[in-house]
């Protein structure tokens, strides 16, 4: 059985993104990148929603070529580059839209979100989810999350949505604390307790 596993980035007052929905103030530093790049390691998949898909494909095929990327950047574009599948909940992104990406994309209109997702929980390998929060707090609220990996950062940033919006009542159970060093931030796993 394969799980699917969000890792997102959360504000210490619960926001995934600053008003305005400008993901520029969030607290971010290394932690995240290292954090993201284990995730990735060992992830069968990733996937999605729309606008994230968009700042992914835009941004990760560039990063061999930054000099300025660290390490852990780099292992995470490599391992995109090695043509890990993606799947994209989207009415509205085409083939034409994947770009550098198209080979490995799998564009899924939202309508057959849920039945894909069981699917891939049925089979092999885990799926994860960075970034994406309309898609997975749909996803959570319907039952197929399995983990969620929050990287809490130390700041306070008073955004427009709450990360859990909409999402209801879930009963979590604590998987694992994580520090990094030279980081002020953490990383909090919960395993979704189902039933």
């Amino acid at each position: 059985m394969g799980q699917v596993i969000v890792s997102t980035a959360v504000s210490v007052d619960g926001y995934a993104e600053g008003s305005g929905g400008d993901i520029s103030v969030m607290p971010l530093d290394e932690s995240f990148n290292e954090h993201n790049s284990e995730q990735i390691s060992r992830a069968a998949r990733v996937l999605y929603g729309a606008t994230t898909y968009r700042q992914m494909v835009g941004y990760w095929p560039q990063v061999p070529d930054n000099p300025d990327a660290s390490p852990a950047e780099q292992r995470i574009a490599a391992r995109m580059r090695e043509g890990l599948p993606v799947i994209v909940v989207s009415d509205s992104l085409t083939a034409a839209d994947a770009g550098p990406w198209r080979e490995q994309t799998t564009i899924v209109a939202r309508d057959q979100a849920h039945r894909v997702v069981a699917q891939l929980r049925a089979g092999d390998g885990d799926t994860v989810i960075f970034g994406s929060r309309t898609m997975w707090s749909d996803l959570l609220a319907h039952g197929l999350v399995d983990e969620l990996h929050l990287m809490i950062g130390p700041k306070l940033i008073a955004g427009d949505t709450p990360v859990f919006d909409g999402v209801p009542t879930t009963d979590l159970q604590l998987a694992g604390v994580r520090r990094y060093d030279d980081s002020e931030a953490v990383v909090l796993s919960y395993r979704v307790t189902h039933g």
